[in-house]
């Protein structure tokens, strides 16, 4: 099954949450600060922090879940961090779960929640004029073993011009 990359032009989401997972890979190849020049402030559990385990900075707000038993519901389908940031995507309306796991990006989607990824983000970023091309991004994911697959690459480029 392929995913389609959430491309936000006329939806704009007024809450942007985020997994572990993005963190760490924009962190990773020194792109962190794009995350805040395409969406301001970033929203993540206490469990995705623990996660990412380094210094948070002040754009990346941490919000705890309130329904515990729904959070631990999902902890039995998808990793910890995954189950917050899916718990709190549902608590949090007119949001946006920034997500690449394909087990958390199932469970996302049959909840009905919005979804973008590494990627999805990667494109917004281009689409803004934030950065020149994507290309150079990419090779510096797959350098850290970032899997992507060359159909999904290619999709990404020729949305964003560069295939």
């Amino acid at each position: 099954r392929r995913w389609k990359i959430l491309i936000e032009t006329s939806i704009m989401h007024k809450y942007i949450i985020s997994d572990t997972s993005c963190l760490i890979l924009f962190d990773k190849i020194g792109a962190l600060e794009l995350l805040n020049k395409i969406y301001g402030k970033i929203i993540i559990t206490p469990e995705v922090a623990e996660e990412y385990g380094s210094e948070l900075p002040d754009w990346i707000n941490t919000v705890p879940v309130k329904n515990k038993a729904k959070q631990q519901e999902f902890e039995n389908l998808v990793d910890y961090g995954e189950a917050s940031a899916i718990a709190l995507a549902l608590e949090v309306a007119d949001s946006i779960l920034i997500i690449d796991d394909k087990r958390g990006r199932t469970l996302a989607h049959k909840l009905k929640i919005d979804i973008t990824g590494t990627l999805g983000t990667l494109l917004k970023a281009k689409q803004q004029n934030i950065i020149p091309k994507i290309k150079p991004l990419i090779e510096k994911l797959r350098q850290i073993d970032y899997r992507i697959s060359k159909d999904i690459e290619e999709g990404i480029l020729k949305k964003a011009g560069e295939f």
